[in-house]
């Protein structure tokens, strides 16, 4: 048997929408290295997937999926406003299961292949903790923006400045290497409703961010291209090696099995074929992600711009992301289908539902989006220019980056004007240079994740050190063993 054979992970992901799907990403590469994988979600989510007619993940000889309570009733929402529920019960609950589990996967006595390493979400560094002292090695994989990473390491620096997140041009000193750019009203936000984040709530995303710091490494889905500066602060912050192989669901996949279910073509919600009767870049996409909650006023100021924008555009809504509608969750869908015209396709959104597929389409022009990093990364492997309307988290920093820093799209944060809308969406339709750069992006991107790219090789770097941490090496102890530093740290 082969090392990379014989090394099995146990990959354990943050049980929302927007960090499993990552994570699934990642079991992908790791299985096409050869090596064994066992894939964790919580029981919730694997009944919400069945029940939403999701399909099976297609069978493959080396992957098991697992599951573990989450210490929740079902009928608890697991919303952004409950998010904090969900990580003290994970932290309690979901981690006593994870530890039980973690035995019986690593019992020799078992005629199953033992785990011989665990990468859990770095939202969960409790994870990570209770998998080194079972005595399995473990490693964080932080499926947010290096850059919204290095903002939550540097929290304490920011407390000490006083500069807190708020809807202010203050210019922030704190997160190194952004001095020149980033503004308090760029910071990521835990409490997306309120005015500042508690203190107490920035110090508990930075110690979990600290924790994971600690741990024998870090991964992140990003490139080298993208955040190679931000990528070396955190290099410098962090006290294992860092790995950063982004964005993984552009790699290029040999032939064979699929990890990831197939999407089909007919449960689409009509999109391919609505898109396939627009022309080239003439259609702008709006979709708003698994987590972010508007007001009614919020939806129709947007379907609004988007009218007065004057192009054909594809809208994908939860039924449940309008706070206040005054109708049915089942109503919204339909009501703003009514209201945005024939010019319209209004889709509803789907857990399982492959839904940026769209961005894939010749016909798209531009990406309305909450700038949650999965979706940027997917506009940014197909050239598509965005408008950003953050909502949350490192939403906030990602999208100053792309105004400011990357200039392949436009940031449209703190204000839902439909006049601004119609504005900024004409602007991305229409400016050859955020076309240019968008385009420049997508180009570079296929060139890191092909062989010899530098995504691919911190990907290889990546699979030997699991393959190392499995044959009871521990590579995260020799100095030679990060090449990142020397690649991307400036020689003094």
């Amino acid at each position: 048997m082969s090392a990379a054979a014989a090394a099995h992970v146990l990959l354990f992901p943050w049980p929302v929408q927007g960090h499993i799907n990552p994570m699934l990403h990642l079991a992908s590469a790791l299985l096409d290295a050869g090596l064994r994988v066992t894939f964790l979600h919580t029981d919730h989510n694997l009944r919400r997937l069945a029940l939403a007619g999701a399909p099976a993940p297609p069978h493959h000889p080396r992957l098991r999926v697992l599951s573990v309570p989450d210490g929740l009733p079902d009928d608890h929402p697991r919303s952004v406003a409950g998010l904090m529920d969900l990580f003290e019960s994970m932290r309690t609950a979901g981690c006593a299961a994870f530890c039980a589990l973690l035995r019986e996967e690593t019992d020799a006595s078992s005629r199953r292949p033992p785990v011989t390493c665990v990468v859990a979400d770095g939202t969960m560094p409790f994870a990570i903790a209770a998998a080194e002292e079972a005595g399995v090695p473990a490693l964080a994989f932080r499926t947010e923006s290096a850059c919204g990473f290095l903002c939550y390491l540097s929290v304490p620096r920011l407390l000490e400045l006083g500069e807190t997140p708020a809807a202010s041009d203050e210019p922030v000193r704190g997160v190194p290497g952004m001095e020149g750019f980033l503004r308090r009203r760029d910071l990521p936000r835990v409490a997306p409703s309120s005015d500042a984040d508690p203190v107490p709530v920035l110090l508990a995303v930075a110690g979990t961010a600290a924790r994971c710091a600690e741990s024998r490494a870090v991964i992140l889905n990003t490139a080298a291209s993208l955040e190679a500066e931000t990528v070396a602060r955190i290099v410098q912050r962090v006290r294992g090696d860092v790995f950063a192989v982004g964005p993984l669901h552009a790699r290029p996949r040999p032939a064979g099995v699929e990890v990831e279910p197939a999407a089909r073509d007919d449960d689409d919600g009509g999109c391919a074929a609505w898109l396939d009767g627009h022309a080239d870049r003439s259609v702008v996409y709006l979709n708003l992600g698994s987590l972010t909650i508007i007001s009614a006023e919020q939806l129709a100021e947007l379907l609004r711009g988007l009218a007065v924008a004057g192009y054909p555009f594809l809208c994908v809504l939860r039924p449940d992301m309008v706070s206040d509608c005054g109708v049915g969750h089942e109503s919204v869908v339909r009501e703003a289908a009514a209201a945005a015209g024939k010019k319209a396709l209004v889709v509803e959104w789907a857990a399982h539902r492959d839904v940026h597929r769209a961005l894939r389409h010749r016909a798209l022009g531009c990406f309305v989006t909450q700038a949650g990093w999965n979706s940027l990364l997917e506009a940014a492997a197909e050239g598509v220019p965005t408008v950003c309307w953050p909502y949350f988290a490192d939403q906030q920093t990602v999208s100053r980056f792309v105004g400011a820093v990357w200039k392949t799209g436009l940031d449209m944060k703190d204000v839902l004007d439909g006049a601004v809308v119609a504005r900024m969406v004409r602007e991305a339709m229409d400016d050859p240079e955020i076309r240019a750069a968008a385009q420049d992006m997508a180009r570079q991107l296929r060139v890191d994740v092909a062989p010899g790219g530098s995504s691919a090789s911190h990907l290889e770097r990546l699979v030997g050190f699991i393959t190392d941490l499995s044959a009871g090496q521990d590579p995260s102890r020799d100095d030679d063993s990060r090449p990142l530093v020397r690649g991307l740290v400036k020689e003094k």
